[in-house]
């Protein structure tokens, strides 16, 4: 279809089309070729002869098991929370500040957020003092 004013365009589509399932079409574009050592044109594997699969010994393990036992991850989990737990806090100021914090009580809380709410409205009834025309 074209326009009446227009010349014809060329159709959208270049090849003819396929049906749904089918496999596209074989192209004559060049293609990487396969590294030499996942597969060689004999067909087996290009690994070096020296290179061999792991020798398997001992019986196998069940799915999800790990390598040691329950107990053993168990005990390793504690010890860690434990030293976590018993961990010195820090000692920057940052630390000093939060222990601080802990310390005080909800009324001394109460006590310095009142002050310094107080402290904002004094700077906001200063600041509209001196805007004042």
């Amino acid at each position: 279809m074209g326009n009446c004013c227009g010349s014809q365009s060329d159709d959208n589509f270049q090849g003819p089309g396929r049906t749904l399932g089918a496999p596209p079409p074989q192209s004559n574009n060049a293609k990487a070729s396969v590294p030499p050592r996942i597969a060689k044109a004999d067909g087996s594997s290009g690994a070096s002869p020296k290179a061999k699969t792991p020798k398997v010994t001992g019986p196998g393990r069940t799915l999800g098991s790990g390598g040691g036992s329950g107990d053993d991850a168990r005990a390793a989990a504690a010890a860690a929370a434990e030293a976590r737990a018993n961990k010195s806090p820090g000692t920057g100021d940052l630390a000093k500040r939060l222990a601080e914090q802990k310390k005080q009580t909800q009324n001394q809380t109460l006590q310095q957020v009142a002050w310094e709410n107080r402290a904002a409205r004094e700077a906001d009834a200063a600041t509209e003092t001196r805007n004042y025309n």
